[in-house]
Formats: C-alpha cells, sequence, structure tokens
C-alpha cells in the first residue's frame, strides 16, 4: 500500500513572490529545448542539466551518459526524462544517495529538481517517507510527476533555482552549490574508519609541515646518486673533447 504524501505547511519564500526584475548576471539563465536551440546550445543545455544534478564537485566526464544525451539531441526524450536519467544513474546514486542519510538525500534533491530549499522538517519528513516506502526510484518519480515542477519547468526545461536574488534585499539566497558535498553524519563515519580530517594543507600530508625522517633520507640518498650520475656525464663529455675518452 503507497502511503499518501504527508501535508506540510507551505511558508513564504523567494519563489513564491511574485517579481518584475530586470534580467541581469545574478539571474539564472533558462535552458530549453522549447527555444530551438541549435548543435551548441544543445551542447550547453546537457552540461547546464549535468551540474545543475550533479554540482560542480561532481561534474566529471565519466559521470556522463552518452546514450541518454544521444536519445535528448535526436528528441527521443524530454528533458524532463532525461533528468530523470541522471537521477537514476549508478554515479548519482553512488555519490549522493549512498553517502546520504534520507533526510539530507531530500534536502539535496529538492534543492535541484524544484529549485528551492524545503519549507521546513515537515517537508523534509515527509519526502523521506516517500524515499523509505517506494524507493528512490518512486521518489524521483514523484518529484518529477509533481504539480510544482510541472508549473515551474514542464518537459522542456532544465531546473534552475528560483529567485534567489531580491531587489529590496542586500543579499539573495545562497546558491544551491555551497551545500557541503557530505553531511555530518557521513564525516563521522569517515573519521571512524581512521581518516583524520582535522589539519589542512601540509599539515593534513606531514603533521608538522616535513617528511618523516625516514623518508628525508631516501630523499637525500635519491638526490646524492643523481648528483653523482649528472657530474659523471659532464666529465666524460669534457673528457671526450679533448680526446681522452671515447663515448
Amino acid at each position: 500500500m503507497t502511503l499518501p504524501l504527508l501535508s506540510y505547511p507551505t511558508s513564504c519564500q523567494n519563489q513564491r513572490v511574485s517579481g518584475f526584475e530586470i534580467p541581469g548576471d545574478e539571474q539564472p539563465r533558462i535552458f530549453s529545448t522549447a527555444l530551438l536551440p541549435d548543435a551548441q546550445e544543445a551542447d550547453n543545455l546537457i552540461l547546464a542539466a549535468y551540474r545543475r544534478i550533479f554540482n560542480e564537485q561532481q561534474l566529471l566526464a565519466c559521470h556522463r551518459d552518452r546514450f541518454l544525451e544521444s536519445q535528448l539531441r535526436s528528441s527521443q526524450i524530454s528533458v524532463r526524462e532525461f533528468i530523470r536519467g541522471l537521477l537514476l544513474s549508478e554515479s548519482f546514486r553512488r555519490l549522493n544517495y549512498e553517502c546520504s542519510n534520507n533526510y539530507r538525500f531530500v534536502d539535496m534533491c529538492v534543492q535541484r529538481v524544484l529549485g528551492r530549499q524545503v519549507y521546513d522538517r515537515r517537508e523534509t519528513l515527509a519526502w523521506s517517507i516517500v524515499l523509505a516506502t517506494e524507493g528512490i526510484q518512486g521518489f524521483v518519480d514523484a518529484l518529477l510527476n509533481s504539480d510544482e515542477y510541472l508549473d515551474n519547468f514542464g518537459e522542456e526545461t532544465v531546473p534552475y533555482q528560483r529567485r534567489r536574488i531580491l531587489p529590496q534585499q542586500a543579499m539573495g539566497e545562497v546558491p544551491f552549490e555551497r551545500m557541503p558535498r557530505y553531511g555530518s553524519d557521513h564525516l563521522e563515519q569517515l573519521t571512524a574508519l581512521g581518516n583524520d580530517f582535522s589539519a589542512t594543507g601540509s599539515d593534513f600530508l606531514f603533521g608538522d609541515g616535513m617528511p618523516p625522517e625516514g623518508l628525508r633520507k631516501v630523499g637525500a640518498v635519491i638526490t646524492i646518486a643523481g648528483a653523482i650520475v649528472l657530474s659523471s656525464g659532464i666529465l666524460a663529455v669534457i673528457l671526450s673533447w679533448f680526446g681522452w675518452l671515447k663515448i
């Protein structure tokens, strides 16, 4: 039996306020196949979809799905189906679902798919119940089939962060890309496995900033040996000039 989505209050957020701003550098660029893009713009649309779903931290060539891209280019699937394929891909599952608890994964997907922050913990709980009872595929289908997604992005538009900037505010909402890659619980698991993230820079590698004594000795031996070989080569060249040595 499928549980209905738990109701939650819709508090006032930026994207729910009507505005009449003049587009500027801070406004999101909208990528949609409804604009009849050429080949170059199609590449930009696909890249924008990857950037929205995977974020800059995970935007690697190895995570691209060429088959999905080919289907989108040939109009066999819509942008919404392309987004669905990325969310259900093995790379997204491994990099985001498996290393996050349900609550954090829900917050992340609401940001990237619906283009807004969750309203409160009750909404996080509501979507977490869907994720726990129907799995990641049922959760993704519920997000992409929701009236909110269809009304704002439809079939052909790549999701974007809605109304991050308000003209009457000195500072707008922080971009979703600022969200840490891992949650605190996953960081605790990595620490329990012996990883130390307390130090940074050279201290993270060598503690006091210097390599261990054994490593320094090995480096000294390699340096001396290299100097001897180089000096021998130079000496052999000089002797060959005078005919004292044939090389």
